[in-house]
């Protein structure tokens, strides 16, 4: 009898074969036998309390659905937008240097440097709502109140020429109904198919196209040029 065979002879007799060669069975096995058992939790944290929820959850959507209760006119906005946000956007959201404009703009957005302005470019009013109540005034966010940021809005909307009547209150209610002028220009993400041309199975990866030719340069033309007409580059 060879030794290999006198080992499982022996092992057989002793029962450690059946344990050392077929270890995975024996493993399920036992895992059957004991309930199943959840991996235990991280014990970091606490649910956050509805109070913390509120503080936070304050987005506004295009829908309305966030805004608060609050109504403000085109004049008190004038007189906050005045003391808050005159000194970086201008007296009527012409932009102080290179702080942005705010207002004008209609009609440029397809120069070749349009006027992203909230009148000609922003689709949606509650973005701008949204967007002074968390960020604004620079340096003092958030120190606003609901009635503030309405009666902002409201002057915005004005210094645009959406709304003309500077005792025009903005609400809650309201909200909703003004629609920005640009709104109807936007569009889903459509690149799936309108550039589908470009993934191919082997798409170009070398001399593509022609080397681009520079024009101008921003040490002598300046990177923001006051004309709406900048360096022509191919």
């Amino acid at each position: 009898m060879s030794k290999l065979v006198k080992f499982f002879a022996a092992a057989l007799l002793s029962g450690t074969a059946v344990a050392a060669v077929t270890p995975y069975v024996s493993a399920q096995q036992i895992a059957a036998r004991q309930p199943a058992v959840s991996s235990p939790k991280l014990g970091l944290g606490r649910p956050a309390l509805p109070e913390e929820i509120k503080a936070w959850d304050t987005d506004v959507r295009p829908d309305g659905k966030g805004l608060p209760v609050g109504k403000g006119t085109v004049k008190q906005g004038d007189a906050i937008f005045q003391a808050q946000c005159a000194s970086c956007h201008g007296e009527f959201g012409e932009g102080v240097g290179r702080w942005p404009v705010l207002a004008g703009g209609a009609g440029t957005l397809k120069a070749d440097r349009p006027d992203k302005t909230v009148g000609s470019f922003w689709p949606d009013l509650s973005t701008v709502y949204d967007y002074i109540k968390r960020a604004m005034p620079y340096g003092n966010a958030r120190s606003l109140s609901d009635d503030d940021v309405y009666a902002l809005v409201a002057y915005i909307l004005s210094i645009n020429d959406i709304i003309k009547d500077e005792n025009f209150e903005l609400n809650e209610k309201n909200f909703t109904s003004i629609k920005m002028p640009n709104a109807d220009a936007f569009y889903d993400d459509d690149r799936e198919t309108a550039e589908k041309q470009f993934w191919k199975k082997d798409p170009c990866m070398k001399d593509c196209r022609s080397a681009p030719k520079v024009t101008g340069r921003a040490i002598s033309v300046d990177v923001t040029p006051d004309g709406k007409a900048g360096p022509k580059v191919d």
